[in-house]
């Protein structure tokens, strides 16, 4: 129901402020891809001039507009436009002030009528940056302003429509006071800027691209700025530009480094050049995402650009140099092509994931790099398929498209696009590739769109393979076998089930390659199957198309060991026995990193669920001596990779473990956990303080792979030795803080002395916040580590950490760094059996729902599993999500994902 309103009257939406201070009414209604039809206008030019202001930006907006729809049905449609929290002062059409007659502000829209095929509209806005606290649209941080406008900010700035297929040229004036605002910046180039009276001045910049305007960007304030240049392959000098707060461009540094390896790497890699004369990336603190790819101008939070030794860890500088190089390849794979509507949000994010993830892979070691991609996915991923939240990669529809940004969109369909190289071949996917680029570049394109260059380019039928981008869950994959010593045949037997999901009670086989590979006592046995003349190669991709298929191995002289899903070929659970000497074999002896990597995850979960199961029966439980000797001799060996090492040594996580227990009890999960890690300390005391000493050095901090790597071993030992006892663990662990010289080993050692029980954990976490109190980034780490303290005050220190000085609800960064952690990462204390940590994570939502929607959506995500746990904990969990979702006045994002979680 439209309500028009007066001209120089605010809008607000539902996510506003003021709205939500009603009862809510209605039910927010999805919006749907079936219901997608191509907007009737093409918005030629955009002209922007911004006069900022804290409490009263003006916004003049020019739009070179006519219709697209001539002679059709439709070509008297009035023309919608979106706008929230937005005031309208003024409204001309060709130059002449439109009578309000002419058009109807409502709920969302500004609606014109009456228009001619082409016109020139003229709309002037007026809103506060100051009071955006939800960080969407144009906002203030720490005394400068920024934008984030995907994925519907832009209609918080002028009435636009904000949709990904409208694209249009954007020129963008931005008008200041010189004091504290001498930087102005927007997307494209330069193309004037001078000063004014009144100690005033102005900067314009023209983008020569067309771009939907999720992809606008504006910041003004006072930076400094780290330079440097780029040559592309075709001999272009690229200026570099870096802005950060006053006295952080050194720390600037290193993604300057990543930058520019990124943009050598996407040449090589894929041919593509960077297409403007200048290239900016500035951090700002307040931020809802990790970064943002706006055209020319990328806008990071902080804690995803600045690094140096001392106050960001190896984990930061990884993470670094991937958002970096992910935001950079977005110039093609989301900016110059770009989706074109928000269901294809896999299009733009799930291939850059890919492209990003290839790089780090050549950066820092491909296997390595996968390992850690594996457990991302199943940390993030596997439970959003598994629970009430999962959803198709592409989705069919959605009530709010900000809870969309999900591991399931990200993760998932990035793995979507390393499977389609593994079934149509490096080449016929370069192809397919370069295809994409030359036909679809400058458009707003679809999943199928983007299938069918590679239909064309490599000759193949995708139909298929679409329905991994339809079908939500993940499959299980059984694997048996049937060996004949008399032929010397082994029958290998793959089957495939995915459970049901909302909304998809029936599912349907996929395609899914499987890398495998044999083993014998030897080392590695060709693949040779039934029918084939000549020996096969140690190494081959099968693919499972139906529900169930055998494959005949034949030739064999030995029964091997199967060693399936390497490089983790597919994004599925694997189910395939072993017993325990044959996994012991396969974490030394398997070729292949990761499922070497892959089998001590699954020898360490079959013992912990077992522990687990006796502790809560109240059974002697002991750690399996085999194990944890496996687990030793990873440790002993100098010629193995630390980085490997280190992954390999730890245990599976209590969230892994979770994922795989039902019902879970996240309690006796973390004392089982615990006794293997202090079994395996006692069983191993000698071996490990080896590697302690080995790791160890006293060598200038590099960021490298190699020494990251060291580092990280040296900090997984010392993790486990913390386990000893609260006096030689603690000790262990408060002689490493003393003497650690970089934030690498400081947290390690900090993490550890909470691990060890020590009392020296207090005085350590007096000596961090004393050192780091007054740098924002580091001091975040401070209050992650005691959210996620595994003591058992951990709910207690929680809540003391919401009321200090230092903690704001208004810096999504500090939240995540209490409330995200103690909720996501601190399960045993999260899911107490008092119900305390689901209350508070309730209460927290509450607060922070009617400023920043976003940011408590996402901290919903902490409940969506509650149907996993033992009877009482679920229950006071399901009470929790009930309690958020009757409360007055709900945003649309949260009730999305509160109702689903109930659904």
């Amino acid at each position: 129901m439209s309500r028009p309103l007066h001209r120089g009257k605010t809008f607000t939406s539902d996510n506003s402020v003021e709205s939500k201070a009603l009862m809510r009414t209605d039910t927010p209604q999805p919006i749907k891809l079936a219901n997608y039809a191509p907007y009737p206008f093409t918005i030629e030019t955009v002209d922007l001039n911004f006069i900022l202001d804290p409490e009263a930006t003006l916004v003049r907006s020019t739009l070179k507009v006519r219709r697209s729809d001539a002679g059709s049905d439709a070509s008297n449609a009035p023309l919608v436009l979106h706008g929230e929290n937005i005031e309208l002062v003024g409204l001309k059409l060709d130059g002449a002030v439109l009578g309000e007659e002419s058009y109807v502000l409502d709920e969302g829209f500004l609606r014109v009528s009456g228009l001619p095929t082409a016109f020139i509209l003229e709309i002037e806005t007026r809103f506060s940056p100051k009071k955006n606290l939800a960080l969407s649209g144009l906002y203030m941080s720490a005394g400068r302003y920024t934008t984030q406008c995907e994925a519907e900010g832009f209609r918080r700035i002028t009435f636009y429509p904000d949709r990904p297929d409208v694209m249009s040229r954007f020129t963008t004036r931005i008008e200041a006071p010189i004091a504290g605002f001498p930087t102005l910046l927007s997307n494209g180039n330069l193309i004037e800027s001078g000063a004014l009276d009144g100690e005033r001045h102005f900067a314009c910049w023209e983008d020569p691209f067309p771009k939907p305007a999720y992809l606008f960007a504006l910041v003004a304030g006072g930076f400094d700025m780290l330079e440097d240049s780029f040559t592309t392959m075709s001999a272009r000098e690229i200026a570099l530009r870096i802005y950060a707060d006053p006295g952080d461009a050194p720390r600037a540094v290193f993604a300057m480094d990543a930058l520019k390896r990124a943009m050598k790497w996407d040449e090589e890699v894929f041919g593509r050049e960077y297409d403007l004369d200048l290239f900016m990336i500035v951090a700002v603190r307040d931020f809802n995402f990790g970064a943002m790819e706006n055209k020319g101008l990328n806008i990071f939070n902080s804690s995803a650009l600045l690094a140096d030794a001392q106050t960001a860890t190896d984990t930061n500088f990884e993470r670094i140099e991937s958002i970096v190089a992910h935001e950079y390849f977005h110039n093609w794979t989301g900016n110059r092509i770009t989706c074109r509507d928000w269901f294809q949000l896999c299009l733009k994010e799930g291939l850059t994931v890919y492209r990003d993830q290839e790089f780090s892979a050549d950066m820092r070691g491909a296997a390595i790099a996968r390992i850690k991609d594996v457990i991302s996915l199943r940390a993030r991923q596997f439970p959003e398929d598994a629970g009430p939240l999962a959803h198709p990669v592409r989705p069919e529809e959605y009530v709010k498209i900000d809870n969309f940004y999900t591991a399931t969109i990200y993760e998932k369909g990035a793995e979507l696009i390393r499977m389609l190289k593994v079934l149509i071949g490096e080449d016929g996917f370069a192809k397919g590739m370069d295809r994409y680029f030359e036909t679809l570049d400058g458009t707003a394109a679809t999943m199928e769109q983007f299938l069918l260059t590679f239909e064309a380019a490599a000759g193949v039928d995708l139909s298929e393979f679409q329905h991994w981008y339809a079908q939500a869950g993940t499959p299980c994959l059984s694997a048996s076998e049937d060996w004949d010593p008399t032929t010397g045949t082994l029958t290998l037997t793959l089957r495939q089930q995915t459970a049901p999901t909302p909304g998809q009670a029936d599912k349907q086989a996929l395609p899914i390659p499987v890398r495998m590979g044999l083993l014998g006592k030897d080392g590695p046995v060709p693949i040779t199957m039934l029918g084939e003349g000549v020996r096969g190669p140690l190494e081959r991709v099968i693919i499972l198309n139906d529900a169930q298929q055998s494959w005949f191995l034949t030739g064999l002289k030995e029964r091997p060991l199967v060693s399936l899903l390497r490089g983790f070929s597919a994004p599925v659970n694997l189910k395939q026995s072993r017993k325990p000497e044959e996994r012991a074999r396969l974490m030394t002896a398997d070729p292949d990193l990761f499922s070497r990597w892959e089998e001590a995850q699954a020898y360490g979960l079959e013992n912990i669920i077992d522990l687990t199961k006796k502790l809560i029966a109240n059974e002697d439980a002991h750690v399996e001596p085999a194990y944890l000797d496996a687990l030793g001799a990873m440790v002993e060996n100098p010629d193995i990779d630390p980085a490997f090492a280190a992954l390999g040594i730890m245990p599976p996580s209590e969230h892994d473990i979770f994922q795989h227990m039902k019902p879970a009890d996240p309690g006796h999960i973390r004392k089982a956990r615990e006794l293997v890690l202090s079994t395996f300390a006692a069983r191993h005391r000698h071996t490990l303080l080896e590697a302690l000493a080995r790791t160890h050095s006293d060598a200038p901090f590099s960021p490298d792979a190699a020494d990251a790597g060291r580092r990280a071993l040296h900090g997984a030992v010392l993790g486990v030795l913390a386990r000893l006892d609260a006096e030689e663990g603690g000790a262990l662990a408060a002689k490493a803080f003393a003497k650690a010289d970089n934030m690498t080993d400081s947290l390690a050692a900090l993490i550890a002395l909470d691990r060890s029980g020590s009392t020296e954990f207090e005085t350590a976490l007096e000596v961090f916040f004393e050192r780091w109190e007054d740098n924002p980034m580091v001091l975040d780490k401070w209050f992650a580590v005691q959210a996620g303290s595994v003591r058992d005050d951990a709910i207690a220190r929680t809540q003391k950490l919401l009321s200090h000085p230092l903690y704001t609800h208004d810096n999504p960064n500090r939240v995540r760094s209490v409330i995200g952690v103690f909720s996501q990462g601190n399960q045993a204390a999260f899911h107490a059996l008092s119900g305390q940590g689901y209350a508070l994570l309730a209460e927290e939502i509450a607060r922070i729902d009617p400023v920043n929607p976003a940011l408590a959506a996402r901290l919903l995500g902490a409940f969506e599993a509650w149907r996993q746990l033992e009877p009482q904990r679920g229950a006071l969990a399901k009470a929790a999500v009930s309690g958020i979702l009757q409360r007055p006045g709900l945003s649309a994002n949260s009730y999305e994902i509160a109702s689903r979680q109930l659904g």
